[in-house]
Order: C-alpha cells, then structure tokens, then sequence
C-alpha cells in the first residue's frame, strides 16, 4: 500500500505553515527592493532635473542664481534619499536573512519533535498491543484441555485440545494459530487444523520454542522475533511460546510448550500507514519500523527495497535465527511485560525516515532483560 493510500490529516502541519511565513518574508524582501527601485528611478529624474536647472541657471546669470540654490538642495535631497534607500535594502535583507535562518531552525525543530511525538506514539501502540499478547500465552498455557492433553496425549485429549484452541482463536482474530507442543518439539495439535496442517511438524530448532524450554517458570515466557513461518503458510509473524505445567501450575513440570502465532503485518502495518500525518507531510515522509540490525519490519512504501535492510517482499528473514527471548533475557527479545509502556520495551525500533531512507531520529536500543509481570494480565 502506498503511503499516501492512508487516511491523511487533511490540513497542513505546523512545518508546512512555517515554510508559508519563511514564503511571506522572501516575499516581502522582494516587493520592499521594487519599491527601493522605484525610489532610485525617481532620484534618478531627480538629479536629471536638478542639473538641469543648475545648467539654466548659469545661462541665465545673476538672474538665475536662486534656481542653482534650488538645484543643489535639490540634488542634496536626492543623496539622502538614495543613502536611506540603500541602508533600508541592506537593512532587509539582514532582517530577512536572520528570519529565514531562525524559522529554518524552527521548522527543523517543530518537525523533528512532531515526528519523534508519532515514532513514540506509534511504539507505545505496539508495545500495549504485544505485552497483551505476552499476557494470552501464559494465560492459555494454564487452560485445563491444554494441560491435559500435554499430560496424556490421547487422540480425545488431543481433540478436545484443538477444539478448544479453536474457540479462542475465534475470539482472538489477532492470530493466525495457536500450536501446542510436547517436550520434543513435536506439534501435537492446533486450533486451526484444517487451515494450517502443523500437527507432527517439529519446531524444537525455533526459537520461540527453545526460549520457552529455557524458562523457569509459567510466569515466564518465550519469543521469536519477526519471521515468515510455515505454521502460518510463510506469513509474517511474531510467536510467544509458554510452557505447560503440570496441573496448570506456574511451579508445576513442565509438559509441553504453547506457541502463539500473531498477525505482525496486520498490527504493524496498519499502524505505520495509519500514522496521522498532514497530506503534505505524507508526500515527503516515510515510516518504517526497523530492528536493531537495520531489518524492516515495516514499511509505509511497500516493497521498496530500502538499504536499511529487507523489503516487505517475502526474503529470508535474519531475525528467524537469532529472534529467541526470554524473560531470562535474551538480547533480541520483545516486549517486557509490565503495564507502562516505553522505548525499552521492544528492540525492534521504529523510526520516520524522509524518501530518501535517511533515519530523522533514532530511538534508543532495547534493553534485554524481562521480568514477569507484578499483576494479573487481563
């Protein structure tokens, strides 16, 4: 999709209307030096007819001596009148400089905090958004027909399992799946079977799957960065992964490992191309959402080849094999999970860049470590 495709904020923004009053000055300089050009042509004719009457004067003789002490106050007056012009022009055009640069600075700065207020709004956005999802997997993971079919797979448990993954997907349009899996890394069931055949599929080499192996407890959980997954049919995709413990419990042994599988494009998309920028600002802007390796996530000019890293064309993705996390603290892992919201709380940083790819301001760089939330997650 285009950039300009999303909804626009159909006014000018603030920049735009400095650039208008930096337009109005250069504007004014230009009709102020017509009219000073208009004053030197009238001196001109001035001092024409003041030696003329100097000239008249001394035909004249004695006669003509009081049109010569005209002529020279005359051609006096049109001296002064000419210095006074030239000290205005040089007088604007100090002016006119010193005001260009100040609204220059201005507009630089106006646009650099707008632009830093959206990348930070639109962080904020995904990080509420995946601490939500970091909630769900360990809720889930405690789900009595989860538990039971990890503890005994039998084909009713395992049924009952997929039956009931299946209804909170219904629920939960954010996911393209739900898999559980045993100790292993074999998928023994999934709540979307007859979409995405994921059953027997091992995912012991994920890193969502090793992650969650690594946890300590329920209350911890696993994750895998942006990556284009088969359980989702090559889909761009984030997947939280929690283990399944013994009776549900967070200290219990564990039993398998749930992995959830969310819509990244249909989150981060809409929220870079939903970004409430001014049609103008839209005609010169950019917004990605970029790791710390310089991979795009994602991008409002669609497939566009960016040297910053990949384009939304499906490529081999880097982050599949180093985008496992912990709350133990993988450096590459996502969000925290903790209500408030902040840059630290995803690695991946998201950045406005102009058309030609240049970053206008970088956010700072993740840090790694995750600790469990201090409440219950809704």
């Amino acid at each position: 999709m285009n950039a300009c495709a999303a909804a626009p904020v159909p006014d000018a923004g603030i920049d735009d209307h400095i650039q208008s009053v930096s337009g109005l000055s250069d504007s004014l300089l230009k009709q102020l030096r017509q009219s000073l050009q208009k004053i030197d042509e009238i001196n001109r004719i001035t001092r024409i007819i003041s030696m003329n009457a100097r000239i008249e004067a001394v035909r004249i003789g004695a006669a003509g001596r009081s049109f010569g002490v005209i002529a020279e106050e005359m051609d006096t007056l049109s001296r002064r009148v000419s210095d006074t012009a030239q000290e205005i022009d040089r007088m604007a055009d100090r002016t006119s400089t010193d005001l260009r640069e100040r609204l220059d600075r201005l507009q630089t700065d106006v646009r650099r905090t707008r632009l830093t207020d959206l990348a930070l709004a639109n962080i904020d956005l995904i990080d509420r958004n995946l601490y939500e999802r970091s909630c769900d997997v360990r809720w889930w993971a405690t789900d009595a027909a989860v538990v039971a079919a990890t503890q005994d797979p039998n084909p009713a448990a395992l049924a009952h399992a997929s039956q009931r993954l299946g209804q909170i997907l219904d629920s939960y349009t954010v996911y393209f799946d739900l898999v559980l899996a045993d100790l292993d890394g074999t998928v023994i069931a999934n709540g979307r079977p007859r979409q995405y055949r994921s059953v027997g599929q091992s995912v012991a080499q994920q890193a969502w799957f090793q992650s969650a192996m690594a946890t300590a407890s329920g209350e911890e959980f696993g994750f895998q960065s942006m990556h284009a997954s088969p359980l989702a049919g090559g889909e761009r995709v984030l997947v939280y992964a929690c283990t399944v413990r013994q009776d549900g419990r967070v200290t219990g042994r564990p039993l398998g490992v749930l992995g959830i599988v969310f819509r990244w494009d249909a989150l981060a998309q809409t929220i870079v191309e939903r970004t409430p920028l001014s049609e103008a600002e839209w005609r010169r802007s950019r917004v990605c959402i970029v790791d710390g390796q310089g991979q795009l996530l994602a991008d409002t000019q669609a497939g566009g080849g960016c040297e910053v890293g990949i384009s939304r064309t499906r490529r081999p993705v880097r982050a599949a094999a180093r985008g496992g996390g912990t709350d133990r603290g993988r450096p590459d892992a996502v969000p925290r999970p903790r209500r408030v919201a902040g840059l630290r709380d995803l690695p991946d940083r998201l950045a406005l860049r102009d058309r030609a790819g240049r970053r206008l301001r970088p956010a700072p760089d993740a840090q790694a470590s995750h600790t469990s939330p201090s409440r219950t997650c809704t």
